[in-house]
């Protein structure tokens, strides 16, 4: 309830951070040769992020074990505490130090290279994951918020923010059961271990290879997996593989269906769904949805539903423009499969537009795409990115880079550290975590955000900077929305501070950002040749822009086909059929291609442990940012009076206000389900001239 790490115009009174001689231009940070600089372990050295007890593993336990005394603290004085504003502010401490622990030991058991580390941030996840459980319980801590909420004239007194948080902390509080009998409220929290258990042995299993014996491939493809003995491994779908037997005996292979597997999903929903209605929802659907943009399943069915519509017949022409590439290259079986479209349409892209990714990458130099986005920030909201030394210690890896985030007239607003190079046993994802959530302090000082940004680009060598591909690209401008959305959601509270909103909103900032990416007046800004200094050509992003046209209608009818299966997995239990017979009537109503027998890529999905119920989040945010790219930035990507009203409407609040009402306040109307579905598709038809303007 305390520590939900959910992925603010308060300036006045804040004291401002001025500019400091430490800070140096974005770009010469990332133009730095970091190999061969190894961190110095030798010595006296402060801890990471600068926190000082963790200069050592050893410093998790003191970290904790300091974090569950002030927890301790806090309760006494809030349970003592009259009810009033006071009330919410002490929860919000109480959220704060404990979340300053597992916020930051969530990124280091992922991410540190060093194994004693990561096993320390491991404990102390643990350990207060054990603590929020036993608040989570605790009826007087409860009760103390309870007074407040139901006095109607101390809520009314609230400003809408503390009100809001208010009502959070007891939405996180109830979907926990604590306002059920002793007997019902045990069983919530048994149902919460167990629900927890499930899902981290679900999304280990997502991961897993499966095998066969290698006698049963056919030998001209057995060099394509790695063989063991008298077996074959196979650990993906191979979507890229040219050979249409090697994509069918990998996704046969690798989504053959595993019974341990099967009757864990199995027991996650069911385990879900008794909680759901425990604490009062007819559905976990429900549950999860309570304070989206979308509000409820059957908002996210109906939006699904139109959109599928919609899509359809784009969808079918898609459809038969890959099946007729797949002829032209195999006429002997032109039948489309699943393990057709991703290979295929990126033949048609490669064909139509030459969008060769090594055409591109020397123009698009990390460091001149950091000064990009520099610029950006600056000429949209006053903000800017300096590179700044890190302390001994502070940094786990060499090559992680620390930035200043610094607005022009209210100085330093928090720092990102930049996490960006390949390294061993490094996961392969681009991700944000929040390290520290900004808040008002007690002193009146703001407590600074604190975030890694952590993506896999290759190191930079003597004679080469690191190089991105447009994807690479397009996942860093990406990355960046998430990490201005937590520099400048600076809420009174850092229960909401930044990505910390409901989800469906939480990705709006971040896929705005892909719309940046994609115009010419801003990429123009940066796109140098690192060689010759030459502009990176019009007429090539162009190309880029319209590649990514070619079967979008068939990506996103895979999208709108995902986010059913998830919504119906979450509705009405006891399920009408098995996972897998509703995966195969969900394929056929909204995607199109045929079931194949004895697959269950249900078993693969993993979002359905972080985003269970709520993966149409990715489709909803998207026609959310189109319809602010489109009002607001389309005319000029550069527009400052857009770019303060994107702040002031959006970026400034974090979750501390209605998602919804963030979204009319930018729009100036209340976008209605049609309007969501109608800016998706017209997306797909933008002719590439009208979307980017000319570039004057």
């Amino acid at each position: 309830m305390l520590c939900a790490r959910r992925l603010g115009g308060l300036r006045a009174g804040l004291r401002v951070r001025r500019v400091s001689t430490r800070w140096s231009p974005v770009g010469a940070a990332f133009t730095v040769q970091p190999q061969g600089r190894r961190l110095d372990w030798s010595g006296e050295r402060g801890g990471l992020f600068g926190v000082p007890e963790l200069s050592a593993p050893e410093g998790f336990r003191v970290a904790q074990e300091k974090a569950l005394r002030k927890t301790e603290q806090l309760v006494r004085r809030v349970c003592a505490t009259p009810p009033g504003p006071r009330t919410v502010l002490i929860f919000d401490e109480l959220s704060d130090s404990l979340c300053r622990v597992a916020d930051l030991a969530d990124f280091v058991k992922i991410a540190h290279p060093e194994v004693a580390f990561r096993e320390a941030a491991e404990e102390a996840c643990r350990s207060i994951g054990t603590m929020v459980e036993k608040l989570n319980t605790n009826v007087e801590l409860y009760q103390s918020l309870q007074r407040l909420l139901a006095d109607k004239k101390l809520v009314e007194s609230l400003d809408p923010e503390t009100r809001r948080v208010a009502e959070l902390f007891m939405f996180d509080f109830e979907i926990s059961g604590i306002h059920l009998d002793r007997e019902k409220r045990k069983r919530a929290v048994d149902l919460n271990v167990k629900i927890l258990d499930l899902s981290s042995a679900f999304l280990m299993g997502t991961h897993l290879p499966n095998t066969i014996e290698k006698r049963l491939l056919p030998e001209r493809i057995r060099h394509h997996f790695e063989l063991a003995g008298d077996h074959a491994v196979v650990d993906s779908l191979r979507a890229e593989a040219p050979d249409d037997l090697v994509r069918e005996a990998a996704y046969k292979i690798f989504l053959y269906p595993n019974a341990g597997q099967l009757k864990r999903l199995e027991e996650l929903l069911s385990s879900r769904d008794l909680l759901a209605k425990l604490v009062g929802y007819p559905t976990y659907s429900h549950r999860a949805l309570q304070g989206t943009i979308a509000q409820s399943p059957e908002t996210v069915m109906e939006f699904l539903e139109k959109l599928s519509d919609k899509l359809s017949e784009r969808t079918m022409k898609d459809f038969e423009m890959i099946r007729g590439m797949k002829m032209k290259l195999n006429p002997q079986n032109s039948e489309l499969m699943p393990w057709d479209p991703p290979y295929y349409s990126g033949l048609i892209r490669a064909e139509r537009f030459n969008i060769e990714p090594s055409l591109y990458c020397p123009f698009f130099s990390l460091g001149a795409c950091m000064e990009g986005l520099s610029l950006l920030f600056n000429r949209l909201l006053g903000v800017s990115l300096y590179g700044e030394q890190p302390t001994k210690g502070e940094v786990w890896s060499e090559d992680v880079r620390k930035l200043a985030v610094v607005h022009e007239s209210e100085g330093l607003l928090g720092y990102i550290y930049c996490d960006f190079f390949q390294r061993a046993d490094k996961p392969h994802q681009d991700c944000h975590f929040t390290i520290r959530g900004g808040r008002l302090k007690e002193d009146g000082d703001y407590q600074l955000p604190m975030v890694v940004l952590m993506l896999n680009l290759p190191h930079s060598s003597r004679n080469l900077p690191t190089l991105l591909t447009p994807g690479m690209m397009e996942n860093l401008f990406h990355e960046m929305g998430h990490a201005m959305h937590s520099m400048l959601g600076r809420t009174r509270y850092q229960h909401v501070t930044g990505t910390r909103c409901p989800t469906d909103f939480a990705e709006v900032p971040s896929i705005l950002m892909e719309y940046f990416a994609s115009d010419y007046r801003v990429v123009h800004q940066f796109a140098r040749h690192y060689q010759t200094g030459q502009s990176l050509p019009r007429n090539m992003v162009s190309r880029l822009c319209e590649s990514k046209k070619v079967c979008a209608a068939a990506d996103m009818q895979l999208q709108v086909f995902y986010a059913a299966l998830d919504q119906i997995y979450h509705g009405k239990h006891p399920l009408r059929s098995s996972t897998t017979d509703i995966l195969r009537d969900t394929q056929e109503r909204f995607y199109g291609l045929p079931y194949v027998p004895n697959t269950a890529w249900q078993l693969r999905f993993s979002h359905l442990v972080g985003y269970g119920a709520k993966y149409y989040s990715y489709l909803m945010s998207r026609a959310v940012a189109s319809m602010v790219w489109r009002e607001c930035f389309r005319q000029d990507p550069f527009n400052r009076a857009a770019g303060e009203r994107y702040r002031r409407e959006m970026l400034a609040h974090g979750g501390g206000r209605e998602p919804m009402l963030m979204v009319q306040g930018m729009l100036q109307k209340r976008p209605s389900i049609d309007d969501f579905v109608n800016t998706l598709v017209s997306d797909l038809d933008l002719d590439f001239e009208t979307f980017l303007m000319d570039s004057t």
